[in-house]
C-alpha cells in the first residue's frame, strides 16, 4: 500500500469530505478521488461509498485509515532513526501552535532545540485550535500546543496531553478608561462599550461571545482581527475593549490596561501528540522543550 494514498485516507477520515482533502493536499478532488481508487485496488477492497453527493468510508475504509495513522507514525519515526546519528533526535517534527503562543512558548523552545539538537528541524506553523486538532488528527502536524477549553472541537481519546500552562483571561482597556485600575471586572460592567473580536468561529471570538452573554448583553462589536497585535492597537487608540489571554498582551510594547475577571477565567494550555505507539525521540524532546521552558515573569493586573 503507497503510504502517500494511505494519508489521503487519513485526512478524508478526520476532514470529512474529498474537497477538504483536496485542499489540504493542494491537489484537485478528481485526483483525490482517483488516488483513492487506486488505493482501493491496491487493498482489493470496497473503502468508500457514495451517499448522495457525498462520499464516504465503509467500514473497512474506518479500519484502515484509523490503523494506517499508527502505520505512516511508525514509517516516520523509521526514517527519523535512520537518518539521525547514534541516539541523536532528527528529522523533521512539525509543531502547530496559536498566535500567543508562538512567539511565547514555541520560539524559545524551538531556538534551544535548534542549539542542542542540530540534526532536528523544526517546523513551525500557526495554527488556532479549531485547525489545530484537524491538523494533527490527519498527520499534517505531529505536535500542537492547543487549550483544553475549546468546547467546539473536544480532545478524544485518540490523543495524549502534556500539560504546559494555565493562562488567565483578562479584560484589555485603554489607559484613562474609567474601568482601568479598579481591580476584578464584572463584565455587565462593560455592556455599552465597543468591543474588538478575534475572527468569527475562533475560539477566542467563542469564548468573548459566551462570557459576555452570561453577564446578560450582547456586545457592540467595532472591530474583528485575527492579530492581537492590531487589536492591541485598536484598544491602546481609545477604539475599544478587549477580552484576550494574558500570554497575548505586551505590556511592554502597548500603552494598555490589563484587569481580571470576576469570576475569573483561566484558559489551561497543553501540548498533544497522537496516541498510539511511542512518540519518537524526535518528538519527545520537542515535548520535553515545551514542558521544560524558563519561567516568564510574571504579571500582574495593571
Amino acid at each position: 500500500m503507497n503510504p502517500w494514498r494511505l494519508r489521503l485516507l487519513t485526512q478524508l477520515d478526520t476532514l470529512g469530505t474529498v474537497r477538504a482533502v483536496a485542499q489540504a493536499a493542494n491537489l484537485s478532488p478528481s485526483s483525490v478521488s482517483q488516488q483513492l481508487a487506486v488505493l482501493e485496488a491496491e487493498t482489493r477492497t470496497q473503502l468508500l461509498e457514495r451517499t448522495g453527493r457525498r462520499v464516504r468510508l465503509t467500514s473497512a475504509g474506518l479500519i484502515l485509515a484509523r490503523r494506517a495513522r499508527a502505520l505512516l507514525d511508525h514509517m516516520e519515526s523509521v526514517e527519523a532513526e535512520l537518518r539521525g546519528f547514534g541516539d541523536e533526535p532528527a528529522g523533521l517534527v512539525r509543531l502547530g501552535a496559536f498566535q500567543s503562543a508562538v512567539h511565547t512558548l514555541a520560539v524559545p523552545a524551538v531556538t534551544r532545540l535548534a542549539r542542542e539538537h542540530p540534526h532536528l528541524d523544526v517546523e513551525l506553523l500557526e495554527l488556532e485550535p479549531h485547525a489545530s486538532l484537524p491538523a494533527l488528527r490527519g498527520g499534517d502536524a505531529d505536535v500542537i500546543i492547543t487549550t483544553t477549553n475549546f468546547d467546539e472541537l473536544p480532545l478524544g481519546p485518540d490523543l495524549d496531553l502534556v500539560p504546559l500552562a494555565a493562562d488567565p483571561v483578562l479584560l484589555v482597556t485603554p489607559r484613562g478608561h474609567p474601568l482601568a485600575g479598579r481591580g476584578a471586572v464584572d463584565l455587565a460592567a462593560c455592556a455599552d462599550e465597543p468591543w474588538a473580536f478575534d475572527a468569527p468561529q475562533s475560539y477566542m471570538a467563542n469564548l468573548a461571545l459566551r462570557l459576555c452573554r452570561q453577564a446578560r448583553f450582547e456586545p457592540r462589536v467595532v472591530c474583528r482581527f485575527s492579530n492581537y497585535m492590531l487589536t492591541l492597537q485598536h484598544v491602546e487608540a481609545g477604539l475599544s475593549i478587549a477580552l484576550l489571554p494574558d500570554l497575548a498582551v505586551d505590556r511592554d510594547r502597548y500603552r494598555v490596561v490589563t484587569s481580571e475577571l470576576a469570576p475569573a477565567v483561566t484558559r489551561t494550555i497543553t501540548a498533544v501528540v497522537r496516541r498510539g505507539s511511542p512518540p519518537r525521540a524526535a518528538v519527545r524532546v520537542v515535548l520535553d522543550a515545551l514542558r521544560h521552558r524558563p519561567a516568564p515573569p510574571l504579571h500582574e493586573a495593571s
